[in-house]
């Protein structure tokens, strides 16, 4: 039987009386697990992956899902966690994300559907429209806003913004009508009067830019691969990003990383690799993409 007290949590935990682990765990697995970050995985019979998480504290994080009641199902089901380790938080947030599509655990129901990524783009009569990723290159294409998950989520967020700018529901798409009859907005006060000829048709198309301004896609700005540095304990691991793509990490053991065949715009790892872009993170790659 393994234990566990407050001391063994490095801080995390207070319990008065000391923990059991399941039983039904490797005990060696748990006991391997560092205060480090890195990615871990719970895996079950025949090494099924159950749940794929991330932490800057393995060891911490893994306790903490042992005494979650809410996770009983999952746990019930393990046999052995497994971890991975990475230099910092950066490259345990993109392995977890890259690691959940690839292995699909049974308990990560967010990050493992498939998106019907998508954006909004003005059109050529100014209207804004929903485009998709498979018709588009998102890395590379000029005046598009936000990444969605499908149409529906982009439609809400329109929406959202012109009610919180004061926009016309016409002259914004989101609501059908002709001009010269006031739109739902202006008859609850919510409109400048695009749609009556209160406010002239390119003042409204001004402010509709800048409120779109704030989820304007990034376009790729390099001529190639860039890489994001972090250091642990004197490990230093760079990930390696090409087109907002996570394409792996290399250090003195790893000198590549291979680059997919297909391009492929990921949602997931764009949030996570925009940060430290505009962080100014981001460095030049003395080693080899294949």
């Amino acid at each position: 039987m393994l234990r566990i007290t407050s001391s063994a949590l490095d801080g995390e935990f207070t319990p008065v009386e000391p923990f059991v682990y399941p039983t039904h765990i490797a005990p060696e697995s748990l006991r391997l697990l560092p205060n480090k970050p890195g990615v871990y995985i719970f895996r079950g019979d025949h090494d099924a992956p159950l749940y794929i998480g991330k932490s800057i504290n393995i060891r911490g994080r893994v306790l903490s899902h042992l005494r979650t009641p809410e996770e009983a199902r999952m746990l019930a089901q393990s046999r052995h966690v497994e971890f991975l380790r990475t230099a910092g938080d950066i490259g345990a947030q993109l392995l977890e994300a890259q690691l959940i599509k690839e292995l699909q655990p049974l308990h990560n129901k967010k990050l493992r559907r498939k998106r019907e990524m998508c954006a909004l783009r003005l059109s050529d009569t100014g209207l804004p429209e929903v485009v998709f990723a498979k018709d588009h290159d998102f890395a590379t294409t000029a005046g598009l806003y936000g990444v969605f998950g499908g149409r529906r989520s982009a439609m809400e967020t329109l929406r959202s913004i012109v009610s919180e700018h004061q926009l016309c529901g016409i002259a914004s798409g989101i609501e059908t009508g002709s001009f010269g009859r006031a739109c739902f907005s202006r008859q609850i006060k919510r409109c400048r009067g695009a749609c009556v000829g209160e406010e002239s048709q390119q003042d409204h198309a001004t402010r509709l830019m800048q409120a779109l301004e704030t989820l304007r896609l990034i376009q790729w700005p390099f001529a190639g691969a860039m890489g994001i540095a972090e250091e642990c304990d004197g490990w230093r691991q760079t990930h390696v990003i090409d087109h907002w793509m996570y394409l792996g990490s290399i250090d003195d053991q790893c000198q590549e990383v291979a680059r997919p065949k297909k391009r492929s715009f990921d949602i997931d790892a764009y949030k996570i690799i925009i940060k430290p872009y505009f962080a100014g993170q981001f460095i030049e790659l003395n080693r080899a993409v294949a």
